[in-house]
C-alpha cells in the first residue's frame, strides 16, 4: 500500500501535480515527496496511456487524496466506472465536454469527487472581455458555479496535452478568473522564473513532458529539483 499524503493547505505557494503516471516504483516515491495531485491518463491514444501499464486495482490501492485521472471526450458511463474501479479523486476533462456533459456527469459522480474543466489555448485564441469572464468556455455560469472545483489551463494541441510547449502566460492577465486554476503546458526548470509576470498566480502546477526520460517515465531528480523551487 502506499501512503496517504493530503494535499497542502498552504496558500502563498503553489500545489505541484505530475501528471503521466504509468509506475508503482515512481509513484511511491512521488508520494513520499509529498506531490499535492499525481495524475493518470485515461486516453488510448497518449503515449502516457495508464492502462498499457497499470490495471484498476493497483491505481485503487494507491492511498493518496489527490489521484486524479485525465479522460478526454469519453463516455461518461465509462468514467464513472474507472472513477469508482481506481478510487479517483478528481477527473479531468481535457476535451470538448460540454455544460450539459459536466452537468450530467456531477450528477453520476460521487460528490466527493471533483471535476477539473480543461481549457486549452492556442494560437488562435481570443481573450474575451472582462463582461465576459470565463463565460465564453461554457454555455453558462453553472458549472463554474456549481460543477466544477478548478480550472486547467494547457496549450492546445491536436494530441490534448503532453507536448511541452507553453502558451504565452500573460493571456491569464486578460482574463478573470473566477476559480482556483492549475497551469500547464510546457513548465520547467527553465521557465519557472516566468510565473511571476502572471497577476492571479496559479493554485497549482501540472508538470508532465518536461519532467520524462520518455514518455511515462519520470526524471525524478528533475522533479526534486523542481520542487525545492516552487516549495
Amino acid at each position: 500500500m502506499i501512503e496517504s499524503q493530503q494535499p497542502s493547505t498552504e496558500n502563498s505557494q503553489p500545489k505541484l501535480k505530475v501528471c503521466g503516471l504509468t509506475q508503482l516504483g515512481q509513484i511511491r516515491e512521488l508520494v513520499a515527496l509529498k506531490i499535492d495531485f499525481i495524475g493518470f491518463i485515461f486516453y488510448e491514444k497518449s503515449p502516457r496511456y495508464v492502462l498499457n501499464h497499470l490495471n484498476l486495482d493497483e491505481i485503487s490501492e494507491i492511498n493518496h487524496q489527490g489521484k486524479v485521472g485525465v479522460f478526454v471526450n469519453e463516455n461518461i458511463d465509462k468514467i464513472i466506472e474507472f472513477a469508482e474501479k481506481a478510487d479517483l479523486d478528481f477527473i479531468q476533462l481535457h476535451g470538448d465536454e460540454s455544460d450539459d456533459f459536466i452537468l450530467e456527469l456531477r450528477e453520476k459522480l460521487k460528490p466527493e469527487v471533483g471535476i477539473i474543466k480543461v481549457i486549452r489555448i492556442g494560437s488562435d485564441f481570443v481573450i474575451p472581455t472582462k463582461e465576459e469572464s470565463l463565460e465564453r468556455f461554457f454555455t453558462s455560469l453553472r458549472s463554474i458555479q456549481n460543477d466544477i472545483v478548478y480550472i486547467l489551463f494547457d496549450t492546445d494541441s491536436k494530441a490534448f496535452g503532453g507536448t511541452g510547449k507553453s502558451f504565452d502566460w500573460n493571456i491569464l492577465n486578460e482574463i478573470k478568473i473566477s476559480l482556483p486554476y492549475f497551469l500547464s503546458g510546457g513548465i520547467s526548470l527553465e521557465n519557472i522564473h516566468q510565473l511571476k509576470t502572471i497577476n492571479q498566480q496559479p493554485f497549482a502546477l501540472d508538470i508532465n513532458s518536461k519532467f520524462e526520460i520518455e514518455p511515462g517515465i519520470k526524471d525524478l531528480e528533475k522533479i526534486k529539483e523542481f520542487l525545492s523551487l516552487i516549495k
